[in-house]
């Protein structure tokens, strides 16, 4: 859908690259309201516009509408973006911006109808994150957004929700110079972190080390859910074997992971 070498009648084939440098050197301009520098800022950066549009694929919408709105939302960026305040690449502040002017336009053109009530209340709260974003210098909690617009939270929850448009968790965002980054990506999971996986990893290894009775017993114990007299039966041993045996067993696994 974005392989043509024309979108917007702007030949992508030509569309210039800056490195961090210049975009620093820019943005400096910019700042002091040097137009030249700003215009430059944009065409800089214009590939970026179409790497994000990249998650926005095989929605029905016109490659070349999609990038003009991608482009007031990079415009936007450029026109906020302040490297005293925060401290990012460019590239990471202004991606969320395009997404979000992006969003907003496939909202106003979603098929599924939503309240006016509900989507002016929920206008509102968009328009009162990015005020909050900026004078924060972080993304606000719902909390601060229902508190900025007088609404309830349970009330801003429901129209945020009901006017956004569900994506997959495998969908690029953007790549920048390297690896796409996906949604995936930018979650955090206070469950499944890596030192649980280790855990985990490391407990498997040392079961396989175990005898196969002493595997046997777990797996009857834990996995199954037998009482050891159920296990003792099973396998043909006194219970008092089984629970010397299953000691023994969890005394080893602990020794291989401590």
């Amino acid at each position: 859908m974005f392989n043509k070498v024309k979108i917007c009648g702007v030949n992508t084939a030509k569309l210039k690259t800056l490195t961090e440098t210049q975009k620093t050197d820019l943005l400096k301009k910019v700042k002091i309201g040097d137009k030249k520098a700003r215009e430059d800022m944009i065409n800089g950066n214009l590939k970026l516009v179409l790497s994000v549009l990249q998650s926005f694929t095989n929605r029905g919408e016109n490659p070349d509408d999609l990038f003009q709105v991608g482009c007031i939302g990079l415009i936007k960026a450029v026109d906020n973006f302040d490297a005293e305040r925060y401290d990012v690449r460019f590239s990471t502040y202004a991606v969320p911006m395009i997404i979000g002017e992006l969003r907003r336009y496939l909202r106003d053109n979603n098929s599924v109808r939503v309240s006016r009530s509900l989507r002016d209340l929920a206008y509102k709260a968009l328009q009162a994150r990015e005020r909050l974003s900026v004078s924060l210098s972080r993304e606000p909690t719902i909390e601060e957004i229902a508190k900025e617009i007088e609404s309830k939270r349970e009330d801003v929850v429901n129209a945020l929700t009901a006017i956004v448009e569900p994506i997959s968790l495998y969908d690029p965002v953007y790549s920048d110079s390297g690896d796409p980054v996906y949604v995936l990506d930018q979650i955090s999971d206070s469950v499944n972190t890596t030192d649980n996986w280790l855990n985990d990893i490391a407990i498997s290894e040392a079961i396989k080390k175990l005898g196969e009775r002493e595997k046997r017993i777990l797996a009857l114990r834990f996995f199954r859910g037998k009482t050891q007299t159920e296990v003792a039966d099973e396998i043909g041993i006194s219970q008092a074997q089984v629970s010397r045996l299953e000691k023994t067993a969890i005394d080893k696994i602990k020794k291989q992971i401590m």
